[in-house]
């Protein structure tokens, strides 16, 4: 947004980064956060679809790690899981069975692994 608030400026690479997107106040609805200064809604954040969330968390941490989750070494799987597990992707339903598939590991090697980091 061009002529968007110091506020939404300062807050855009947090926005991108999470894959939100900023919309204008008028725009500000109900599922959106509204971003607020000095009380006034100045803007918003359009949160992505929770549909997909696991799939950009992986990419993201791809992305971070410069390769394919199947191509790391093991302690670079172990290194990814633990980036997996700040981001939060293990709160989704069936995540486990997803991240499993999507390392090249099994679900045992998953818990084992989230199991070390949670000792």
């Amino acid at each position: 947004m061009a002529d968007s608030h110091p506020l939404i400026a300062a807050l855009q690479p947090l926005i991108d980064a999470t894959g939100a997107r900023s919309v204008r106040p008028g725009d500000v609805d109900g599922s959106d956060v509204p971003l607020v200064w000095e009380g006034n809604v100045v803007g918003g954040a359009r949160l992505p679809p929770i549909h997909g969330s696991l799939d950009r968390i992986v990419a993201r941490v791809e992305a971070e790690l410069r390769a394919p989750l199947p191509t790391l070494s093991r302690l670079e799987k172990q290194q990814a899981i633990r980036r997996l597990d700040e981001l939060g992707a293990f709160v989704l339903r069936r995540a486990v069975e997803d991240v499993s598939e999507a390392v090249g590991i099994s679900r045992i090697t998953v818990y084992s692994y989230l199991n070390a980091l949670h000792r």
